[in-house]
């Protein structure tokens, strides 16, 4: 079981995931987190540097999908703006959410990663189909309080650490 709770790699933002290291690992599709992942959590706003990350991906041929248990229209809003897919079925990190997505890459466990901020939701739902899992530190402290209370157990169950 915490094998599961574990990510092949860990990085302090989405824009550390050197996107060359995925492609030589294969990988030219990300499923990627909304909230805290991508944005700040309940904020409107793109960080400049976040957008030129996705920029970066997009022209070195990377797809992305949003899988979030956000609200659909905030999805839909920021998948616009990135220039992202969006997976039509939610609930992380059920393999519905997932496989969802891969279907919208059209890809596979052998060329999708997997990023997001929690290792119960990003991390556990891409290990259980065995894709490539990065975890990232979140942007802000300001989160749901459901994910307030999954973070003391990402401390002390799963031992998170910093990169």
């Amino acid at each position: 079981m915490f094998r599961r709770l574990k990510p092949d790699q860990m990085v302090e933002c989405v824009c550390n995931v050197r996107l060359e290291e995925l492609i030589r690992r294969g990988i030219f599709n990300i499923i990627i987190d909304l909230d805290n992942t991508l944005i700040p959590w309940g904020e409107d706003q793109i960080i400049p540097e976040v957008y030129q990350w996705v920029k970066a991906g997009h022209e070195m041929g990377f797809k992305f999908c949003i899988v979030s248990n956000s609200s659909f229209k905030r999805i839909r809003y920021f998948a616009s703006k990135f220039g992202m897919l969006v997976a039509p079925k939610r609930g992380k990190p059920l393999s519905r959410a997932f496989k969802s997505a891969m279907v919208k890459l059209d890809g596979n466990q052998h060329n999708t990663a997997v990023i997001g901020d929690q290792i119960f939701t990003d991390i556990l739902g891409g290990n259980r189909l065995n894709l490539y899992t990065i975890l990232v530190e979140p942007i802000s402290k300001k989160e749901f309080i459901g994910t307030r209370v999954m973070r003391f157990l990402e401390k002390t169950v799963a031992k998170r650490r910093k990169p």
